[in-house]
């Protein structure tokens, strides 16, 4: 039987295939058209302190390979999230990443603390610093160093569940950041969060984002989430999920590859919610057909012309 087992910090992983946060909802969406417990791992939509609406329409448009959107992190705020989600993740098999994002340290804190307070199945906690598409919040921690390894330091405090912190490719050094996060006590990273984009109508002349600038995703990306990975992973010490881009078997194992101990698939769910199990029953035949003991025995092992 092929092994696809992987492991983060203490917690053991079925398979490398996530779903990725704000594309998958609250992973209890679209039961008929997937079996989420096969998914390696569900990692929810953001949530903030307090339920948001998100920008105003319009705030997603498709572009050449992919997308861009502005959804400004709408969602339903963690009192409620802790009340109606957490008990029906009880019922799955699956892990779950709750993704937690914030204007400012604190309102990150009482998140993570709220959750903590009651008794659930979470495996940990994604933590969205690279987010593009909102005014004020992740995206300032994200950029710099200092902010994003005080953050991870006094979330380390409060939990013994995994802390994922999620990396923008809208740096200038993403290995300054990921080492910060490392030596704060993160037990993993995820790279890369969507890039800054536009998409501007010819024949009206007006932008088609109502925030003008939005979040680029989709296979366009995954060049750049690629080198991303590649650059964490000869840097850091702690595991890499990579993201962006994924739409297929030959995508996931490129990452892998390039460094990648997991990967979530995002922008793809819009057209196929079910892509992640057919992506992991491919990877499955991948790996069984290849000279590969197990898709751990594929980390960083890429190789490099002249080396």
């Amino acid at each position: 039987m092929t092994d696809l087992k992987i492991s983060i910090g203490n917690i053991s992983f079925d398979n490398p295939i996530w779903v990725a946060s704000g594309t998958f909802g609250y992973g209890t969406e679209a039961p008929e058209l997937v079996d989420v417990n096969r998914i390696g791992a569900i990692v929810t939509k953001s949530i903030t302190r307090q339920p948001r609406e998100g920008n105003p329409p319009p705030r997603i448009v498709e572009s050449a390979s992919g997308m861009i959107n502005s959804i400004g992190l709408a969602n339903i705020g963690v009192e409620r999230y802790v009340k109606e989600m957490l008990p029906i993740y009880d019922d799955l098999s699956t892990k779950i990443i709750m993704n937690i994002a914030g204007t400012d340290i604190q309102e990150y804190i009482e998140v993570l603390e709220m959750t903590e307070s009651v008794s659930s199945v979470i495996a940990g906690y994604e933590i969205n610093i690279s987010c593009p598409n909102v005014k004020k919040g992740g995206m300032e921690f994200g950029v710099d160093r200092e902010m994003t390894a005080k953050l991870t330091e006094e979330l380390r405090k409060r939990t013994e569940r995994l802390i994922i912190m999620k990396l923008s490719p809208n740096v200038s050094n993403i290995n300054s950041i990921g080492k910060a996060a490392q030596d704060a006590g993160a037990d993993a990273v995820s790279a890369i969060n969507t890039v800054v984009g536009m998409s501007i109508n010819a024949t009206s002349g007006k932008s088609d984002i109502y925030t003008t600038y939005g979040g680029l995703s989709g296979p366009a990306i995954k060049p750049v989430g690629l080198a991303a990975v590649h650059k964490l992973y000869n840097e850091l010490s702690i595991p890499i999920i990579g993201i962006g881009g994924i739409v297929s078997s030959e995508d996931v194992a490129e990452y892998i590859l390039a460094g990648s101990t997991a990967v979530q698939v995002g922008t793809a769910n819009y057209r196929n919610p079910g892509i992640g199990q057919d992506i992991i029953d491919a990877f499955s035949k991948y790996i069984g057909q290849s000279n590969w003991k197990s898709s751990a025995d594929m980390i960083g092992k890429v190789q490099i012309y002249n080396q």
